[in-house]
C-alpha cells in the first residue's frame, strides 16, 4: 500500500509536470498554435482550452468531493479506509492514450474561441494551484473517503485522489495530441 504521503507527492509531480508541459505550448508560433489538422480535430490552441474548461467542470466535482471526504473524516476509520482502498490505476493510465477508449466529451466542454490564450494559459495555471490546494487539504489520506462517479473510460466511482489524478492523465492525453498536431504542421513546412 502506497503512503499518503507518497500518492500525493506522486499526483503533484504529474500535474506540475503536464501543466507546466501544457503551458510551454502558448510561447509557441501563432501559426503553429492556429493550425488546423489536415483530417479534422482542433488546433493546439483548442486544444489547450479544451482542458482547461473539462478542468473547470472536473474541479467542481474535485472541490465538493473534498469537502465530503474531510467531513468524513469525523465518522470514518481513516486507517481502515486506507487499507481497503481500491485505485483504478490502469485504466485511469489509459485515459492519457489518444485511441485508447472511445469517449465523446460534453458540449459544454468543446472549445469556443472565447478567450484569448493568456487567459487560457493564466487559468491553467490557477488550475494547477487549485489541484496541488486541494491535496494540501488532504494530507493524510482523507481523500479516499469519498467517491466521485466518473463515466470516461467507465472509471466508476473513484476517490478525490484518483479524481485528481484524472485530471493529470487528461492533461497528458492531449499533450499527446498536440504533439500529433505540431508534428503534422512540420512535417508540412
Amino acid at each position: 500500500m502506497i503512503s499518503p504521503t507518497q500518492l500525493i507527492a506522486e499526483i503533484s509531480q504529474r500535474l506540475t509536470t503536464a501543466f507546466d508541459q501544457l503551458n510551454g505550448w502558448f510561447a509557441a508560433p501563432a501559426p503553429l498554435r492556429g493550425y488546423h489538422p489536415a483530417h479534422g480535430g482542433w488546433t493546439i490552441d483548442e486544444i489547450l482550452e479544451h482542458v482547461a474548461l473539462t478542468n473547470h467542470f472536473l474541479l467542481i466535482l474535485v472541490e465538493k468531493g473534498t469537502l465530503k471526504a474531510l467531513k468524513n473524516a469525523h465518522g470514518l476509520d481513516l486507517a481502515a479506509e486506507l487499507a481497503a482502498r481500491q485505485s483504478a490505476r490502469a485504466r485511469l493510465d489509459e485515459i492519457s492514450q489518444p485511441g485508447a477508449f472511445t469517449w465523446m466529451r460534453p458540449d459544454h466542454m468543446a472549445p469556443q474561441g472565447l478567450k484569448p490564450g493568456p487567459e487560457v494559459a493564466a487559468t491553467l495555471r490557477q488550475q494547477l494551484q487549485q489541484c496541488l490546494a486541494v491535496l494540501g487539504r488532504l494530507p493524510n489520506g482523507e481523500g479516499v473517503l469519498y467517491r466521485i462517479t466518473m463515466s470516461v473510460n467507465d472509471l466508476g466511482k473513484m476517490d478525490v485522489y484518483d479524481f485528481v489524478y484524472f485530471l493529470a492523465k487528461h492533461a497528458e492525453r492531449h499533450l499527446a495530441q498536440i504533439g500529433q498536431v505540431a508534428a503534422e504542421y512540420r512535417a508540412r513546412g
